[in-house]
């Protein structure tokens, strides 16, 4: 190993499953470049609040009044966004990504400057409060979500992305860009000594989860710039990931320290989940018509049963349709008989079988079972 990626490690290793405390910006000043797979950053919303809040009973609401919550004006909001982004980006290896949650009050402008620093946004995901806190003065819409935005470092990065362990999640359908989560509360919710909330925003537990889930694999090292009360290290060390936060309140850093000592992780057997297309091996549907699970001379029909093509000895399909001939690989002639540019022929073709027809692509994971 070089001597300066052997020294980068070393530093690297030195903070994993701790917590720094200080400001945000010089403790990821102090991390080498490219060192960390994800950044997850739940940073202050600048939400502005006018004086008290209180319900219809006249009982105080305990919002968010902390210091640190407060910038004196948008200009000051958007230099400190813009310095820790850079610092994240920096910090972030070449294919990892940034995870930022955060409300109407600051997430269009924490979006802005993401892609003015070169990020490329993948998703915005909607965080749906199914017990959201009531809009006590009757003066607005119940503010009943949150918003996440999904980055990768650029353009070309290679991201982690765990799509079929997401829709396995999801009982077999896509993992949509909604997700709900109530918002943090009972036995979940941190508490003092005097039976008050230990941080005024701190996150369901659930809701690291399906981030972790989705974007890292364990092992990876996940960055969190504003520990908090340490949901995202907890959530880390239950899913055998490794964590760095990043904290400058001491209260804070008593409570994630005691709360995460409490987290047994799983096993690495547990651990495992359902492979992405993209990690799997390549298998090409040549491969398929060799291994006789399909056979030359029988025929695939697309989704609708409107385009029939003939499986031929190499792999290729033959359409006839008037007097137009197409030939080429299952995704060159799907793209052609549907007039489009591009087509995943794996999901496209069908084949017959006793029970009804199913994609091709079950054909594909039948090889790569036998290649296990």
């Amino acid at each position: 190993m070089p001597a300066r990626k052997k020294k980068a490690a070393t530093t690297i290793e030195r903070h994993l499953d701790k917590i720094i405390e200080g400001d945000c910006i010089a403790a990821m000043k102090a991390l080498p470049d490219a060192s960390v797979d994800l950044v997850f950053a739940d940073p202050p919303y600048n939400l502005q609040l006018g004086g008290d809040l209180t319900r219809p009973d006249e009982s105080r609401v305990d919002g968010v009044d902390d210091a640190w919550d407060k910038f004196d004006s948008f200009k000051a909001y958007d230099a400190f966004t813009r310095e820790w982004l850079a610092e994240a980006r920096r910090v972030l290896k070449p294919h990892g990504a940034v995870w930022v949650i955060g409300s109407y009050h600051n997430i269009f402008r924490v979006g802005t400057i993401i892609q003015d620093l070169g990020f490329w946004i993948l998703n915005d995901v909607i965080w749906r409060k199914s017990n959201p806190m009531p809009n006590f003065r009757g003066t607005r819409l119940t503010n009943a979500h949150e918003t996440l935005i999904w980055a990768a470092k650029s353009k070309t990065s290679k991201y982690a992305f765990n799509y079929r362990a997401l829709k396995t999640a999801n009982d077999d359908l896509q993992m949509r860009s909604d997700w709900e989560f109530p918002i943090c509360s009972g036995s979940e919710r941190i508490k003092d000594d005097k039976g008050s909330k230990t941080h005024p925003t701190q996150k369901p537990e659930s809701l690291l989860y399906r981030v972790l889930i989705a974007s890292t694999k364990p092992g990876d090292v996940v960055l969190d710039p504003f520990f908090g009360s340490g949901t995202t290290g907890a959530a880390a060390k239950y899913l055998g990931r490794r964590f760095i936060g990043i904290e400058r309140d001491k209260t804070y850093i008593a409570a994630a320290k005691k709360r995460i000592a409490r987290v047994k992780p799983l096993d690495s057997d547990d651990l495992k989940t359902q492979p992405s297309p993209k990690a799997a091996p390549r298998v090409p549907f040549g491969q398929v018509v060799e291994s006789r699970l399909i056979r030359p001379g029988a025929n695939l029909y697309s989704p609708r049963g409107n385009h029939q093509a003939k499986v031929r000895a190499d792999g290729s399909l033959y359409v006839k349709d008037g007097e137009t001939e197409i030939q080429g690989s299952i995704h060159k002639v799907g793209a052609a008989v549907q007039k489009r540019e591009a087509c995943n022929g794996w999901t496209y073709w069908h084949y017959e079988e006793k029970t009804g027809r199913k994609p091709i692509d079950f054909l594909r994971d039948k090889v790569r079972k036998g290649m296990g």
